[in-house]
């Protein structure tokens, strides 16, 4: 067996791989190599975020699994693998806990004006001017999947209300109020003062949160996007912005990434962009790799794998098997083969 790996792995991680899979042989290609070792791979893990010949690959014949490093299947999911028997796994719920942290702090920076205030500093300006509350919001939260779910806990303790939509409208954890379909939206634009955006980019999904969608929310509504930037309109957001529709907006995904030079989100009002860092910690490479590990054995041991993705919806289906940081430092410490 000969094992691609494409995500920031040391030395210690290498070996902990070969040791879930004795005798196979690890290949840690780096974006630099993937391209050209991909086609000789037996199992992927990783996320190429280089152009990878994935029609070629699939014609090789010998790739039979992909584990995403990421919870975002767009970066594989292209239709020649989705037609071919090749297994697909996401990382949904590795990085729930960063990215819940992430999410909420963009929603805290918008709703207590860290960037005017920040602005105001480097001024020397000590005027007061006002803010406004998460604690106490209508939350929306599009998407509830490991990274959903998670978020859904952090708010909790912020006393929100908390309406979702999900593909698959079950299991409602108890600090939501209400979880439909995804035909439910317009309930949540209707009444949500924070939109959260935490779903899979598909094609149901691409350019969901469109004009009329933006127009829905009330004046004043805040929108936070740690999906991915295609899942909204870039500019029918850069417009709700300047028309002073949307109070705020924070995204940590953009659809070009980095956006053009000459994108209207670079000067857009009251708009907050981080560089995709909702998933960094110091603990991810540890976690993904112990998540890895796990998966491997089962796929070894010819179990199903975890969060395997149903590949034309283009995330799991349920129930999708939580892997928290929690879960993954248990894994590491029991000794599971």
């Amino acid at each position: 067996m000969r094992i691609v790996l494409c995500y920031p792995v040391e030395p210690r991680h290498v070996r902990q791989i070969a040791a879930a899979a004795p005798g196979a042989e690890i290949v840690d290609a780096g974006q630099e190599r993937v391209a050209a070792e991909l086609p000789a791979a037996d199992v992927f893990c990783g996320h190429a975020k280089v152009p990878v010949p994935w029609d070629d690959v699939v014609r090789a014949g010998r790739l039979r699994w992909i584990q995403s490093s990421a919870a975002g299947l767009d970066h594989c999911l292209v239709p020649s693998v989705v037609e071919s028997g090749i297994l697909v796994s996401s990382a949904s719920g590795v990085l729930a806990d960063q990215v819940a942290e992430h999410t909420v702090g963009l929603a805290i920076a918008c709703t207590r004006r860290l960037p005017l205030f920040l602005d105001q500093q480097r001024a020397r300006d000590f005027t007061r001017r006002p803010t406004c509350d998460l604690t106490g919001a209508t939350v929306g939260i599009v998407g509830l999947g490991g990274n959903g779910r998670r978020l859904a806990e952090v708010l909790a303790p912020f006393k929100v209300r908390i309406l979702a939509t999900d593909h698959y409208p079950v299991r409602r954890p108890p600090q939501v109020e209400f979880l439909g379909p995804p035909d439910s939206l317009p309930r949540l634009l209707d009444a949500a003062d924070v939109l959260f955006l935490a779903c899979p980019l598909t094609a149901a999904t691409t350019n969901l949160i469109d004009a009329t969608a933006l127009s829905r929310l009330r004046r004043g509504a805040i929108l936070v996007n740690t999906a991915r930037g295609a899942v909204v309109d870039e500019r029918a957001l850069v417009a709700a912005l300047e028309s002073g529709h949307l109070d705020s907006a924070a995204l940590d995904v953009t659809p070009d990434e980095p956006p053009h030079p000459d994108s209207p989100l670079w000067t857009a009002p009251r708009l907050i962009i981080t560089p995709h860092v909702g998933g960094q910690a110091a603990w991810r490479i540890d976690a993904m790799t112990d998540f890895f590990c796990d998966n491997l054995r089962r796929y070894l041991r010819g179990e199903e794998v975890r969060n395997l993705v149903d590949k034309r919806l283009g995330f799991p289906p349920p129930p999708a098997e939580a892997f928290s940081r929690a879960s993954a430092a248990a894994l590491a410490t029991s000794g599971d083969t």
